[in-house]
């Protein structure tokens, strides 16, 4: 068998996007279908329960369980501020009190004659959903949210860091190869999604920090960079969570690699225009790969899928997918037809890559990526 078939990061000039945008519980929906929408606007909107604090009013006050609603100033459903007296004991015909305040904003939730145990709830939490890309609702799922739909260029990276984001295209080198030190942003760069290069450098993303760029794609990123940035590896977890102040996106992998020409040009072309970013990614199963979107005119022409997209040949430039080899280049130089026993005993396709330094490795086939060449 001289090919077989391997998923690929899609990099497309105009395809349809459609991104669900739901609730983390039941809410409201604010937008109806055929709306159209951008991608700042809220379209749904739900609150959180806030967080439960329990006060053991009996044992503060020295008092049975069940004599508690005999010392309590506030009954079920009440509203009370932290620092507020909520029971009251008095003794010695008055002269001495013993009070139990809120420690927090909230409302009494219950009071239990078994326990003595005053529950508080905290205020909720309010939570609202923004279309996150400028299209139309297609879909409204009743009190959960929607599916926004819209004609955009669209193109994954292998790995990214940080949550969504909404901002301006931006070039932020000449070509594809250069190393972001941070030298080439500036102020004016301030909210701005910047592209391009074969390298960010830690300085590099101090920088963009400091101009407030929000959002940045690039070829490459030394683990070490990673590192110092989160402050922590990031080992096998879900990204996307993530409390930093901009969202990288790497399109080829780790260490110094230029961006793919048609990636690089692709962005080029849309400079200037809206786009929505998201690092987040997961590359076990449920595989979630990081994006830029940037939506175009509705009449723009779809792309034809090419025939033959997603062929594996000997010859094909792959990316590893897993350790111990995440993020590397290769060539496949062989495709054994037979499923191999590979290192955890079990049995499955294989392919043979050579790196840049000659070595070769044989590696499960689930375990690589096609690039664009």
């Amino acid at each position: 068998m001289g090919y077989a078939y391997t998923p690929g990061l899609k990099v497309s000039k105009a395809a349809v996007v459609r991104k669900e945008r739901k609730l983390p519980l039941t809410g409201e929906v604010l937008v109806k279908k055929g709306d159209r929408v951008k991608a700042e606007d809220v379209v749904a909107k739900t609150e959180l329960p806030g967080n439960v604090v329990p006060i053991n009013v009996a044992g503060l006050l020295s008092i049975a369980p069940d004599e508690i609603e005999n010392y309590m100033l506030k009954k079920e459903g009440d509203k009370v501020k932290a620092g507020e007296p909520i029971a009251e004991s008095k003794s010695f015909f008055g002269l001495f009190k013993s009070t139990v305040t809120s420690p927090v904003d909230g409302f009494i939730e219950s009071i239990s004659k078994i326990t003595g145990q005053v529950i508080i709830r905290e205020p909720p939490v309010p939570v609202e959903i923004n279309a996150y890309i400028d299209g139309k609702i297609v879909e409204v799922f009743p009190e959960e949210g929607v599916m926004v739909e819209t004609v955009a260029s669209f193109i994954q990276g292998i790995f990214g860091v940080g949550g969504e984001r909404i901002g301006i295209l931006e070039k932020a080198c000449d070509n594809e190869e250069e190393v972001l030190d941070g030298s080439t942003f500036s102020k004016e760069h301030k909210g701005k999604i910047v592209f391009g290069g074969s390298l960010i450098t830690y300085e590099g993303i101090k920088k963009a920090i400091e101009y407030g760029i929000i959002g940045i794609v690039v070829g490459g990123i030394d683990d070490l960079t990673l590192r110092k940035f989160l402050g922590y590896d990031i080992g096998v977890a879900i990204t996307g969570s993530e409390k930093i102040p901009l969202t990288l996106v790497v399109t080829e992998g780790f260490g110094k690699i230029k961006m793919a020409k048609r990636t690089f040009e692709l962005l080029s072309s849309l400079v200037g225009k809206k786009a929505s970013i998201n690092g987040a990614t997961q590359i076990r199963a449920g595989v979630i790969r990081p994006e830029i979107i940037v939506p175009l005119p509705e009449e723009t022409k779809i792309e034809e899928k090419e025939k033959e997209e997603g062929i594996l040949e000997i010859g094909s430039m792959v990316r590893i997918i897993r350790e111990p080899f995440f993020g590397k280049i290769g060539k496949v130089v062989a495709l054994p037809p037979e499923p191999q026993i590979i290192e955890t005993e079990s049995k499955t396709r294989v392919l043979e890559v050579e790196f840049e330094d000659g070595k070769r490795v044989v590696l499960p086939r689930a375990n690589v990526e096609l690039m664009e060449e």
